[in-house]
């Protein structure tokens, strides 16, 4: 039995180099017809990937190190095919196919028949009617009261506090434990336009109640990804006192039409150019990323933008008419996670949800859950009764 240390076993680099110099020298004695000197043909190298699978490898390190080499095979495939296909573009020039679009979300979304038609008269006739006009009618200048849940942490206070040098005309007072319902009368005897609450759990704010006055609608969203001043990086100075552009993107349904002109609401009109600042409610995916800028012009024709904070994403979970009343208020549009069967449809471009209609699908789930057990028990008693004749009849039967 060979030692560990024995010059015949070949151990450490040594070894690796005598046998790679005896493998060497056995491929040079292969003859031109595939056979050695003895006559006897060599084994074939084996082929890569190999033709069983990586995971029935029961050896930790021998099956790492193969899943890493059959992934640098196919990454350098999948190289190879990129640049012959890339050489093949450049030698047909314009005659060149042109490039297949990739499949995302936003591109294969189901067509939504609400989308908004800004030259439909419908839509003209809603937007001169609705709850919002006297803004834009400029009858009216925003006024907003923001609060919180309560007891609220210092996080959310912090937020109230920036939020408040966002939005132009705009104050924060403490909740104290009074009921919204108590606050809302209040605010508008006050002149407030709009009520803006922030709940918290778990000292994170993770929900925002945006309520119109003094007829609504009321708007609750569910926040995440809150980000102060202090946590952006290379953020600007503090926001001056100049009022700010805002930017609505990709509002295009009547609902997110309607969630749109709420948010512009809070803002006034004529934004003052010289403060250089915008705050921007981006919708994608019926996620609206809140986040304030402030440009930079670098030179005549360049310019930039640097962020200010704070910085949040909104995502919407229902709309009510009226004011806020969580017993007996009356839902335009609720988030229900049947409604999301589709990933190409999204939320915001859903139709509206009527309350008549709302009213309808629940009787609908709630008879339709009471269908199952009533035919068990209908089942059971026909079982019963088939029991009872069976035994009256054995009954009869016996002498």
């Amino acid at each position: 039995m060979a030692k560990a240390g024995d010059k015949s076993g070949g151990s450490g680099k040594k070894g690796l180099k005598r046998k790679a110099a005896t493998e060497e020298s056995q491929e040079a004695a292969v003859g031109e017809d595939g056979t050695t000197e003895s006559g006897v043909q060599p084994p074939k190298t084996a082929a890569f990937p190999p033709g069983f699978s990586i995971s029935e490898i029961k050896n930790k390190q021998r099956r790492h190190l193969m899943f890493t080499r059959w992934k640098q095979q196919q990454r350098k495939e999948k190289l190879a095919a990129k640049k012959k296909l890339k050489k093949e573009r450049e030698a047909l020039g314009d005659k060149a196919p042109p490039k297949p679009v990739p499949k995302t979300i936003d591109n294969q979304r189901v067509y939504d028949e609400t989308i908004v038609d800004p030259n439909d008269e419908e839509v003209a006739y809603d937007e001169a009617t609705d709850e919002f006009a006297s803004y834009f009618n400029r009858q009216t200048s925003p006024k907003i009261l923001i609060t919180t849940s309560d007891r609220p942490h210092g996080r959310t206070v912090r937020l109230c506090e920036q939020l408040s040098t966002v939005i132009p005309n705009s104050h924060v007072y403490y909740r104290r434990g009074l009921a919204l319902k108590k606050i809302i009368p209040q605010c508008i005897s006050r002149d407030f336009t709009d009520l803006i609450v922030i709940n918290e759990d778990r000292k994170i704010p993770n929900g925002l109640i945006l309520s119109h006055l003094p007829n609504g609608p009321t708007a609750h969203f569910k926040m995440s990804s809150v980000r102060l001043r202090k946590e952006i990086k290379r953020r600007g100075k503090d926001p001056t006192e100049h009022i700010p552009e805002i930017i609505l993107n990709n509002f295009t349904t009547r609902l997110g039409h309607s969630i749109g002109r709420m948010f512009a609401s809070l803002f006034p009109h004529n934004p003052q150019f010289i403060g250089r600042q915008v705050a921007t409610f981006h919708n994608q995916r019926d996620y609206i990323f809140f986040r304030f800028h402030r440009y930079i012009f670098k030179s005549e024709k360049k310019v930039g933008i640097q962020e200010l904070g704070p910085r949040f994403t909104l995502k919407l979970r229902s709309l009510q008419k009226g004011t806020f009343d969580s017993k007996y208020g009356e839902y335009e549009w609720v988030h229900k996670v049947t409604v999301n069967k589709l990933e190409s449809r999204f939320k915001l471009t859903f139709p509206f949800v009527l309350s008549w209609n709302m009213w309808a699908a629940e009787k609908y789930s709630a008879l339709t859950s009471w269908t199952l057990p009533s035919l068990l028990l209908l089942l059971l008693l026909l079982l019963l009764l088939l029991l009872s004749r069976f035994s009256r009849v054995r009954l009869r039967a016996t002498p």
